[in-house]
């Protein structure tokens, strides 16, 4: 399989060290106070429908101001970092405040259980952020699917582009990529980052 190939290159080269300070990283900051934690949960209601660039530069900037803002000045900063959708997401982060204590109990719990867990109580949330949020806490076995991922796997003969991404469509996607994983002896959270590099050149959380 071309994919299996492409991926296998990219381990021998200089990205997989890249890669390997990512799952790092990410194993770092599921070990730091709920605070920090909740910032990468905030960061992943921002990115719905917008790029990870972007957010990321918008989570650096409020950074502990997801926690302690009221909500009017954090939809005028969001509004001022160029955020998409500023009001509804800042709702939504606030609305998540209320869970803080679940969501530190949550975190620690089986991969699946944890996602259903924040699909149905944290707003903004569905399977794709939810696996975006767990895997940047050191999560490793959740897809985060997407257009980009989509695309890949269509170009390579792998599935049909669905026409709604429905939970029963996402977990389907889920155990392909879970296959290509297998074969590439990768762990989900490793595989997606060189699938993503394979689609923009970069090695993004």
């Amino acid at each position: 399989m071309k994919l299996l190939e492409l991926i296998e290159g990219l381990k021998k080269s200089n990205i997989r060290e890249s890669v390997n300070l990512r799952i790092s990283q990410f194993k770092k900051t599921g070990n730091q106070p709920i605070n920090k934690i909740f910032s990468e949960l905030c960061f992943c209601i921002l990115t719905a429908n917008s790029s990870a660039e972007r957010c990321i530069s918008v989570q650096n900037k409020i950074t502990t101001g997801f926690l302690e803002l009221n909500e009017e000045k954090l939809i005028s900063t969001l509004k001022e970092n160029s955020c998409r959708f500023h009001t509804k997401r800042a709702s939504y982060i606030i609305e998540a405040r209320k869970h803080l204590k679940e969501l530190s109990n949550t975190i620690n719990q089986d991969s699946q259980n944890a996602r259903e867990w924040l699909v149905k109580n944290i707003k903004g949330i569905g399977y794709k952020e939810s696996s975006h949020f767990l895997r940047n806490i050191g999560h490793q076995n959740l897809a985060i699917i997407d257009f980009h991922i989509i695309d890949l796997l269509v170009k390579h003969n792998l599935t049909e582009k669905p026409k709604t991404l429905t939970k029963k469509e996402y977990f389907k996607l889920e155990d392909t990529l879970r296959n290509i994983a297998t074969n590439t002896q990768l762990t989900l959270a490793e595989l997606d980052l060189y699938l993503w590099y394979m689609e923009t050149g970069k090695v993004l959380k």
